[in-house]
C-alpha cells in the first residue's frame, strides 16, 4: 500500500527542490476538518509575533465563502485574521487560492485575489498541477521576506484518494521544510486512532516532518489521558506537545458554518440570522454572540423569524439560488411579514439585493431573478467584481437604527452587483451611506459593506456595551497556547530544520 501511495505522489516530488527561502516555517495540519487548525495557526502567529519575529501566515488553498478585502483583491477570512495576528498587512499571497462553493460540486476559483473562470471550468486534478507553481512562488516569497511563516493545512493530509493532487498539506510542508504539528479534536472521540492512522498513511518523507501532536478541545479528567500519549509516542516516535482544553468563548470568528451562540443571560433582544444554503461572510456576526442578554439564532424556519425582534439577511454567494430556497421554505413570506410589521431588519450585500426587485445578470455571473420587492431598488450584476476596504459613515437614521446616526465603522465590500434606487424616489427611503451602497426604509437598513457589528463603537451604540476588540481576542489566543505548551517548545519548533 505504501508503495502505491508513493507512486501516486511521484509527480508531486520530482521537481521539488530544497526550500531556498531564508525564513523558517511551522505548519499546522489536522486529522479532520474542524480539528482546530485555524485557531491554533492564528494563536501561533500572534505568539511568535510577540517574540519579536517577523511573521506571515500561509494557506495554499482555502475553501470558504468567508472572504476579506486585502492587498491584491480578496482572500480567505481565516488567513486575513492570521495576518492581523502576525501584526502584518494581509496580502493575497498568504492565501493564493480561494475556492468559494457555489454548488455541491462546483466552486468559484479566486487566484491571487481575483476570480478566474478559466480555472473554475478546469478539471480539478489538472488544476492542481497548474496551480502549484503559483503556490510555490508565493510560499518562497513569504519565506524570503519573513523570519517565520506559520502555515495552515486543509482537511487531513492523509486523504489517500486526494494525495496525488494535494497542494495544501504535506507538499507545502516539504517545500518549506516545516516543523509540522498534527492537531485532533479529542472531544469527538477516537483521537489516538485519528493521529496514529494519519501518520501511518503518510509516506516516510512526510512522516519525518511531523514534530508533535496536539490534543484539542479536551474537557475530561486529565488523569484519564495517561498512558495514551505515551503509548502513541512509542508507536509513532512522535510526542504529544500540548493538550488544549475546550474553549468555546475564544472570540475568533468561525472559518465556516454557523457558530454556536451562548444562551441569553436573561430577558433581552432576540436576533435571527437567515441561514440560507450559500450564506457568506457570516463571520462578521460573531460579535453578536458576545452581547449579554442577546439571544442569537439561525433562521431556517418561518417560526424563528416570526419570534425575532431583529432580523438579519447576511451575504450570499448565490443570490438567485438562495432566493429560490427562501420561497420553497416559506421564509420569503416570513421575511415580508417581519418587514411589513416594521420590525428592525438589517440586510447586507447579497441580503440587500434580495430585498429589492429585479436582479439582472446579462454577463452570466450567477443568474438573474426577482427579489422580494421589499425595497424600491434593483440590481445588475457586472462582469468585474468590486473590492473596497475603508471607513463608512452612517447618515441620519431613524427607529431602532437611530443610535447609529453619524457613527463610522471599518468595513469592506466584495460584490458584482450594482444597485440603483427606482426612478420614482420613494419618499420613505433615505440614503444611509453615500455611493449607492446603503439605504433605510422604515426599520429596514440595507448596506453593501460588511463589518457593521465588528465595530466596538457600533456595538456600544446599539446594545449599550462594546464587545472585546479583535486584538484582545488575538492576545487571548496567544496567552492560551503559552499556558498549555511546555516551556521552550514553540521556540524550538521555530528554530528547527531537519
Amino acid at each position: 500500500m505504501r508503495e502505491c501511495i508513493c507512486g501516486a505522489l511521484h509527480w508531486m516530488h520530482r521537481e521539488v527542490p530544497e526550500a531556498a527561502a531564508a525564513g523558517r516555517a511551522v505548519m499546522v495540519c489536522g486529522t479532520t476538518s474542524g480539528a482546530g487548525k485555524s485557531l491554533l495557526t492564528t494563536a501561533l502567529a500572534r505568539w511568535y509575533a510577540r517574540q519579536g519575529l517577523k511573521v506571515a501566515p500561509f494557506k495554499a488553498q482555502n475553501m470558504s465563502n468567508n472572504a476579506r478585502v486585502a492587498a491584491g483583491g480578496e482572500m480567505g477570512s481565516a488567513q486575513y485574521f492570521q495576518a492581523l495576528a502576525a501584526r502584518t498587512v494581509p496580502d493575497v499571497r498568504m492565501n493564493p487560492i480561494l475556492l468559494k462553493p457555489e454548488k455541491n460540486t462546483e466552486s468559484q476559483v479566486i487566484l491571487l485575489g481575483h476570480r478566474r473562470d478559466d480555472l473554475t471550468q478546469m478539471e480539478w486534478r489538472a488544476r492542481a498541477q497548474h496551480l502549484w507553481p503559483t503556490v510555490r512562488s508565493c510560499l518562497d516569497e513569504l519565506m524570503a521576506g519573513n523570519d517565520l511563516v506559520v502555515i495552515e493545512g486543509a482537511g487531513s493530509p492523509a486523504e489517500i484518494n486526494l494525495q496525488s493532487t494535494d497542494i495544501v498539506n504535506m507538499r507545502v510542508a516539504e517545500a518549506s521544510n516545516a516543523a509540522t504539528l498534527l492537531v485532533c479534536d479529542i472531544d469527538r472521540g477516537g483521537a489516538f486512532a485519528h493521529l496514529y492512522g494519519t501518520v501511518e498513511l503518510l509516506p516516510a518523507e512526510h512522516r519525518r516532518l511531523i514534530r508533535g501532536f496536539v490534543l484539542n478541545k479536551f474537557r475530561g479528567d486529565p488523569r484519564l489521558l495517561p498512558p495514551g500519549p505515551q503509548m502513541l509516542e512509542e508507536l509513532t516516535g512522535i510526542p504529544t506537545l500540548a493538550v488544549l482544553p475546550l474553549w468555546r468563548d475564544h472570540g475568533l470568528p468561525e472559518e465556516d458554518g454557523v457558530f454556536d451562540a451562548p444562551p441569553a443571560a436573561g430577558p433581552g433582544i432576540s436576533v435571527a440570522i437567515v441561514a440560507y444554503p450559500h450564506i457568506s461572510n457570516l463571520d462578521e456576526f460573531q460579535p453578536l454572540s458576545q452581547v449579554p442578554g442577546l439571544s442569537l439564532s439561525w433562521a431556517r424556519r418561518p417560526q424563528t423569524i416570526a419570534s425575532a425582534d431583529v432580523l438579519v439577511l447576511p451575504g450570499s454567494k448565490h443570490v438567485a439560488s438562495d432566493l429560490s430556497w427562501l420561497r420553497r421554505q416559506g421564509l420569503a413570506a416570513a421575511i415580508a411579514a417581519h418587514v411589513s410589521a416594521d420590525k428592525p431588519t438589517l440586510a447586507v450585500c447579497g441580503g440587500l439585493q434580495m430585498l429589492g426587485g429585479e436582479i439582472r445578470d446579462s454577463h452570466g455571473v450567477e443568474g438573474g431573478g426577482f427579489g422580494l420587492a421589499l425595497m424600491p431598488y434593483s440590481t445588475e450584476f457586472m462582469a468585474s467584481k468590486q473590492y473596497r476596504h475603508g471607513t463608512y459613515s452612517l447618515r441620519a437614521l431613524s427607529g431602532f437604527w437611530e443610535r447609529l446616526s453619524g457613527v463610522s465603522f471599518e468595513g469592506y465590500e466584495i460584490h458584482h452587483g450594482i444597485t440603483r434606487a427606482g426612478a420614482g424616489d420613494d419618499p420613505l427611503m433615505r440614503v444611509a451611506l453615500s455611493g449607492n451602497c446603503g439605504w433605510q426604509r422604515g426599520q429596514t437598513l440595507a448596506l453593501y459593506p460588511h463589518g457593521l457589528f465588528e465595530s466596538p463603537r457600533v456595538m456600544k451604540s446599539l446594545f449599550g456595551r462594546a464587545t472585546r476588540t479583535l486584538d484582545d481576542t488575538l492576545e487571548g489566543l496567544a496567552d492560551f497556547i503559552d499556558a498549555h505548551f511546555g516551556a521552550g517548545v514553540l521556540m524550538s519548533l521555530a528554530g528547527s530544520r531537519r
